[in-house]
């Protein structure tokens, strides 16, 4: 997608130094030494990602460098093992050169939530402008050229949102596809490892790397289902077809929810297909519009039980002074989580408390299955989790989507505006309006850039399962955004 695709090994490298002083991507760089190490053994294995540079989101464990999830809470913590897709990765041949700056502990969807202070987008050279969250750093160290691909975490759009922005492929695969064993959790139904390159072929050979079942990660999908997904899309090769059923959800073109601009090049993009004969489809899916509120009632109060282990004794910075603040029990520990955490701690703690437990988060739920079952009754692949019945004949074989709300806006602008001023984080939600759906049913989606180095992605979504399948026919796509 860009020219850093030509750039040798050590011009990559020659540039962390000055990359990292202008769009602070980095929460760790390690040595170039140790780099130079490590670029010495992965070439000798035999894989396509060998003699290749990585980044890692610094939520993901590695036993040799920092894990701080951007947070003053951990900003001393080490992990003592790697997590199951750095393990993989390095013995691949990959060299991960450090951990990328984020939301702290994967929560915003700008990147300026950060102990470290914002990872700025270096597609925007002269005015500091965001790059998405929380994947941040993630998105940033790939548009900029210094590593061949970035690992992140997508649990609502935390990767395919600053890959939209940053103009890079971002991929969430299903859920359970890939190990979340060694990842920080933030939401723990929803969380989901992602990968972002500039070149769609080595989002497939990452994937196939973590396209692995792993026992050590309760969530992860067994190989039962995975050989069964396998025979039906091999079955489905049979076919050969060469045109597509693509379906549109009406939701995502109202001119009150998108830019215009991102709807203008949207609306091309279909003109283009149309002409090559794959059939457009509206598609309803009345449960879409309460997404939103669904997800932020789900993920916080899920983040509330994932979070409560950082009291300073477990994990975390225990205050120096005290455990006990005004009769609450760390207290002083727990405020140095930064305000975007705080305020999703109280709105988790709100849903679960009696009331809204019955009121909020139990309906949530239900919604939540009632839109999974949306999905399932318009794809025409089944969902080997619910079993539910679809229209193999007239079922879609895509959705497509923009993948943003809004174009990225300087840091300054957003200062600026009422809403993140620290009072509100409502316009800040509003960004993951396209992706959050998605999540919630645990879908696989790629988002891919409509323009060559331009914050606009197109994001292709499959049904369950159906990752292989989303990532071939995005080379179609991509050849024709090219």
């Amino acid at each position: 997608m860009n020219s850093s695709g030509t750039r040798t090994i050590l011009q990559r490298l020659e540039t962390i130094p000055i990359i990292q002083s202008k769009y602070n991507i980095f929460t760790h760089v390690e040595p170039i030494n140790k780099i130079n190490k490590n670029l010495l053994k992965g070439s000798t294995v035999n894989n396509p990602l060998s003699n290749t540079l990585c980044a890692v989101k610094d939520n993901i464990a590695t036993n040799d460098m920092p894990t701080t999830c951007s947070s003053s809470m951990l900003s001393n913590y080490q992990s003592p093992f790697d997590a199951t897709v750095v393990k993989l990765l390095r013995e691949s041949g990959t060299t991960i050169v450090g951990k990328t700056n984020m939301d702290e502990f994967a929560m915003g969807s700008l990147g300026i939530h950060s102990h470290y202070g914002p990872a700025l987008n270096p597609l925007f050279h002269d005015v500091d402008t965001v790059s998405g969250g929380s994947s941040s750093g993630s998105a940033g160290s790939v548009t900029s050229g210094v590593v061949h691909f970035a690992l992140g975490t997508d649990t609502g759009g935390s990767v395919r949102l600053p890959a939209c922005y940053c103009s890079v492929l971002g991929f969430k695969g299903s859920y359970g596809r890939i190990s979340r064993f060694g990842v920080v959790s933030f939401a723990q139904s929803l969380d989901t490892v992602g990968i972002m390159a500039d070149n769609l072929q080595r989002v497939k050979d990452v994937f196939n790397t973590l396209d692995k079942f792993d026992k050590k990660d309760p969530t992860s999908l067994s190989e039962d289902l995975r050989n069964e997904i396998n025979s039906i899309s091999k079955l489905r090769e049979k076919r050969g077809r060469a045109k597509f059923r693509i379906g549109i959800p009406k939701f995502n073109l109202s001119k009150n929810s998108v830019n215009e601009t991102i709807r203008t090049c949207f609306i091309g993009f279909l003109d283009t297909l149309m002409k090559q004969g794959h059939e457009i489809f509206p598609v309803e899916l009345p449960s879409m519009k309460y997404a939103l509120p669904v997800y932020y009632t789900i993920a916080p109060s899920e983040a509330v039980s994932n979070l409560a282990r950082y009291d300073g004794i477990r994990y975390g910075t225990r205050d120096e002074k005290e455990d006990i603040s005004n009769e609450s029990f760390f207290s002083s520990t727990r405020s140095k989580f930064g305000k975007e955490v705080q305020r999703r701690l109280i709105l988790g703690n709100y849903n679960l408390i009696s009331e809204s437990f019955k009121n909020n988060f139990l309906k949530a739920q239900t919604l939540r299955v009632s839109l999974i079952n949306e999905f399932d009754n318009i794809f025409s692949f089944p969902n080997v989790l619910t079993r539910n019945q679809n229209d193999d004949i007239n079922g879609l074989d895509f959705l497509l989507s923009p993948t943003s709300v809004n174009l990225p806006k300087g840091i300054d602008e957003i200062a600026k505006e009422k809403g993140y001023d620290g009072t509100s984080s409502t316009n800040e939600y509003m960004n993951d309006l396209f992706t959050i759906p998605v999540s919630l049913a645990g879908l696989p989606a790629l988002t891919i850039p409509a323009k060559k180095r331009a914050p606009i992605g197109i994001q292709l979504i499959g049904q369950y399962g159906d990752d292989q399948n989303v990532l071939n026919f995005a080379e179609k796509l991509v050849n024709e955004l090219k």
